[in-house]
């Protein structure tokens, strides 16, 4: 389904996440976790920076959405998010049971950029979503929102 206005500022709020994440020395990722009713449920950024890398923001809403959501909302739940789910996140977005996934940029995307940059690929590989999960319902990149999160990305690779 196409976004909408409505997924628009959902996934500006997981941008505005991301900046936080940056800002505080983490890798500029962010989600938010919005009900069946449009209603914000949860949100997180990345919080890598101390070294555990499974504290992605998709990962976190995964955990609370398991332990804080019936399976019906969660299957019905649309996570937002800064940056395509990487396939740890992809995995835990499908064993919980959660719905739509919608994102403002894509892993292929991130990738080109950083290899634009002169960086390597990272330990794991960057697959889309719907490889992981291919159940899943996907929405993105929103091409609104490239530009910004282009800049985050690149001021996150020059540190």
């Amino acid at each position: 389904m196409p976004l909408d206005d409505t997924d628009r500022t959902h996934l500006a709020r997981a941008v505005v996440l991301a900046r936080e994440a940056l800002l505080d020395g983490d890798e500029p990722y962010g989600s938010v976790l919005v009900d069946a009713s449009g209603a914000v449920r949860f949100e997180d950024r990345n919080r890598t920076k101390d070294g555990d890398q499974t504290r992605h923001p998709e990962f976190e809403i995964a955990r609370w959405a398991a332990a804080n959501l019936t399976p019906d909302e969660r299957a019905v739940a649309t996570v937002y998010t800064s940056g395509e789910h990487c396939p740890m996140c992809s995995a835990a977005h499908a064993w919980v049971g959660l719905g739509r996934i919608a994102y403002a940029t894509s892993s292929e995307q991130t990738s080109a950029w950083r290899a634009s940059w002169g960086g390597s690929p990272g330990p794991v590989a960057a697959l889309p979503i719907q490889v992981v999960a291919p159940g899943l319902l996907v929405d993105g990149p929103e091409p609104s929102l490239e530009a910004e999160v282009n800049e985050l990305q690149r001021r996150a690779f020059e540190r």
